[in-house]
């Protein structure tokens, strides 16, 4: 059991070195080039928040291995060499907290602040925006601790027999039990000794409940439309890939089409900067501005078609088949895709609003593929849990795109501004939360008895005002109902390609 322990420490530290090291490939990669050498604290936050993300989703089955590790022992508290996985829990989403409601805020005022300002202006200008926040968070985290920061469990008395303790042990299939008693253990008392166990819960697990809380309603949103978009805009965009390679007429034409667009783009966005700097920035203005960006997307995308389409140089060949078995790949992994999300939906469904379930469904997948080999049901249950964060980035950009309200901050190889990063960083840190917590409520089954569970499970569930959002699977219904829209909407509309429509309400 010690070799057990000791070996989990090890994996775990190496898989944190890993995912840091991932981490720094993908800023490097991802960054913009006006972005480097330069802004080292931006950077700073989205390695951090990006590992923090990662390994939070990654505790989960590690938390289910630790717990493993005892199943010999009679009970939990008898295995002194596990890892302190509750207050690892509390600590890395503490942490997460911090990092979503303050550290990337202060990280994203401070870049996007005036660059014609000095270095500690800028710190100070962000520094009040972060300090309001923070004071606000405090009193309203504060009220509703002192006020319902309480837990309601609902016990009911177990009831048994005595009898004096026997000089010798026999047992027989007849005589199952010690003493001639037919009730081997403790048997529920009748309905009315149901009480209510009141008692008060520790201020870092309410901070962790109310942040589960906010990340809840965005996963639902983003995550229910996620589910389905992810892997059908793959899909879809095989159905539009282009068919073959055009002329060079053909080329120019559009490449003078697409140079008119830019430069009535252009014109655009300098009429918006002059209203900017002018103050006027209403409604309308903000209206123009997503418009702006939308057509912006749109025409980056339509180069990349069009150098798709008219591959130049001495391996034009080459990049051609590159790009037909790009579109094979993204068939390829849109249809796998398309499995794990029917299987997510038809799992939620099965073990979580149907009552009682129908099923264990995919906790029983996990357990088979455990017993074929030890780590094989721990990495399934850890890529069930981080499809559903890559659906809520997927869901956050299709929305993005669509709703006024929703700013877009999309992530392109070797083209991405730290705001971006930082934005998207904070949605994945904030969904991450809830991500683990829908994931330790689908997968009860596999990862009981788990420290998650006894946070996220027990005390959340049973929380004053918040424990009725998950007695009746609001968040469940929500995100199994906007990803069946969302299905229907690509099955109507995801063939078809976009076009921009070039016309702006600019009001000067």
């Amino acid at each position: 059991m010690g070799d057990f322990n000791l070996a989990l420490v090890i994996v775990a530290i190496v898989v944190c070195v890993i995912v840091f090291l991932f981490n720094v490939y993908l800023l490097v990669n991802y960054q913009h080039p006006d972005d480097a050498n330069q802004a080292y604290f931006p950077k700073f936050v989205v390695v951090l928040g990006l590992s923090v993300a990662a390994i939070s989703i990654l505790m989960l089955p590690a938390d289910v291995a630790n717990r493993q590790a005892c199943r010999h022992a009679i009970y939990n508290g008898a295995c002194n060499l596990t890892l302190p996985m509750k207050d690892l829990w509390l600590a890395i989403y503490i942490l997460d907290a911090v990092l979503v409601f303050f550290v990337i805020p202060f990280a994203m005022f401070y870049y996007e602040g005036d660059q014609d300002k000095s270095v500690g202006k800028r710190i100070k200008s962000a520094l009040i925006w972060v300090v309001t926040t923070a004071i606000v968070c405090a009193l309203v985290l504060g009220i509703l601790y002192g006020l319902i920061g309480e837990v309601d469990f609902t016990v009911r008395h177990l009831s048994s027999t005595t009898t004096s303790f026997p000089n010798s042990w026999d047992f027989s299939s007849g005589q199952p039990c010690i003493g001639g008693s037919d009730q081997c253990s403790a048997y529920p008392a009748n309905a009315a000794s149901e009480k209510t166990w009141t008692m008060r819960t520790t201020f870092p697990e309410y901070v962790v409940a109310l942040a589960t809380i906010v990340g809840s309603v965005l996963f639902s949103i983003f995550g229910g439309v996620g589910i389905a978009c992810l892997p059908l805009g793959l899909i879809f965009s095989f159905i539009r890939r282009p068919k073959a390679v055009i002329t060079r007429s053909q080329y120019i034409k559009e490449a003078t089409e697409l140079g008119k667009k830019a430069r009535e783009l252009k014109k655009a966005a300098d009429a918006l900067h002059q209203e900017e700097r002018s103050g006027s920035k209403g409604r309308k203005w903000r209206k123009n501005v997503k418009a702006v960006e939308k057509e912006l997307l749109q025409l980056e995308e339509d180069v990349k078609l069009l150098e798709e389409m008219y591959p130049q140089g001495e391996k034009a060949e080459t990049s051609w088949a590159l790009t037909v078995l790009g579109y094979l790949a993204k068939l390829v992994l849109g249809i796998l895709g398309l499995i794990v999300s029917v299987a997510w939906v038809a799992h939620i469904v099965i073990y979580l609003l149907i009552d009682p379930p129908l099923s264990a469904f995919l906790n029983e997948v996990f357990i088979k593929l455990d017993d074929i080999w030890g780590l094989l049901g721990t990495a399934a249950f850890a890529f069930f849990c981080f499809y559903l964060l890559l659906a809520v980035v997927a869901g956050a950009m299709m929305l993005g795109l669509r709703l006024v309200f929703i700013t877009i901050h999309p992530m392109k190889w070797g083209g991405t501004l730290m705001n971006s990063f930082l934005f998207n960083v904070g949605l994945i840190l904030l969904c991450s939360i809830s991500v683990i917590q829908f994931c330790s409520t689908a997968f009860a089954y596999y990862a009981q008895a788990t420290a998650a569970q006894e946070i996220f499970g027990h005390t959340l569930q049973s929380l004053r005002g918040i424990k009725y959002l998950y007695k009746y699977n609001v968040f469940q219904i929500a995100f199994i109902v906007l990803a069946g829209l969302t299905f229907v909407y690509y099955a109507a509309f995801g063939w078809r390609r976009k076009k921009p429509s070039g016309r702006f309400q600019l009001s000067s």
